[in-house]
């Protein structure tokens, strides 16, 4: 069977179409309090991430609206966080059957993964307007499902000026900010290449912009001669609004980055994205062993 590639899975993804959304009409505004309120979430738990197991879902094995029985009766797990190209159609009804089946198993939906909806670090500015335009429906429906973030990709063109690119890139999340603050969703941003690969250069952008309804979602990606996970994990904890978690090469290496996320103050929603089933039972053991809950 061939490996399903996040990215090659976002590059044939459809977009879903636009009509297929509820009307933002359905879509109350939180109060002003809501707006107030932290953006990160104070006590440690472990969610599943959707991606863990998309070679089910695009096998037709079970569907988004199932997620909820899966965590909770497959693993156990008290959250769950979507990628936004599994979903089928968001319509007003669809979402209110997802918040039935999330309430009955008892299952907090933690975040959506937003793929596929644009470039956030792109020189064009109506390229960067209609990205933002792209993700406030996602930020909508976050909120509408009771979430507390929706996570975002910051890669930028090959070989970019980084310096140009923290304008272009805080541009774009000041533009997002401006509808996610409101509604009481966080904007985190997840290394998946490019710029985002950089702590340095998203510690600055973080600075740039100055919010605390933005943040990282650091990927526990295994360690390589072009990506030191561990020093990536350490620069970027102060601004952490969940974990994209992954076993490494070693439990002790596993161990030793749960200990440094506590250590460092992170308190929050562990995402399992090892990939397929063994690796997120076996990513639920290491967790319960080494994370105070």
């Amino acid at each position: 069977m061939k490996k399903v590639t996040r990215r090659g899975f976002i590059e044939k993804s459809l977009v879903i179409g636009a009509g297929s959304f509820i009307a933002p009409a359905l879509l109350k505004t939180q109060s002003a309090q809501a707006a107030k309120k932290s953006a990160w979430i104070s006590k440690n738990d472990i969610s599943l991430a959707q991606w863990a197991l998309v070679g089910e879902v695009t096998s037709g094995k079970w569907k988004t609206l199932d997620f909820p029985r899966i965590a909770r009766e497959d693993f156990g797990l008290n959250g769950i966080e979507f990628v936004n190209t599994l979903f089928e159609v968001p319509t007003a009804n669809y979402l209110n059957q997802l918040k039935r089946n999330a309430d009955n198993y008892g299952v907090k939906m933690v975040l959506i993964m937003v793929d596929a909806e644009g470039e956030t670090c792109t020189p064009s500015k109506e390229e960067r307007k209609q990205t933002v335009i792209n993700h406030r429906k996602w930020i909508d429906i976050a909120q509408y499902l009771g979430c507390h973030a929706i996570r975002t990709n910051c890669i930028g063109p090959k070989d970019i000026d980084k310096t140009e690119a923290l304008k272009w890139a805080a541009d774009s999340y000041n533009m997002m900010l401006e509808h996610a603050v409101p509604a009481g969703i966080s904007i985190l941003i997840e290394n998946h290449g490019g710029v985002s690969n950089d702590a340095d250069w998203l510690v600055s952008l973080m600075k740039e912009v100055n919010s605390k309804y933005l943040g990282v979602l650091p990927d526990w990606r295994e360690p390589g001669s072009q990506f030191d996970n561990v020093a990536f994990l350490e620069k970027t904890l102060p601004y952490a609004g969940g974990m994209s978690f992954r076993n490494q090469p070693s439990d002790a290496l596993t161990e030793k980055m749960i200990k440094m996320a506590y250590d460092a103050g992170f308190r929050g929603w562990y995402g399992i994205e090892s990939a397929g089933r063994e690796n997120v039972k076996k990513s639920k053991e290491l967790l319960l062993k080494h994370l105070p809950m």
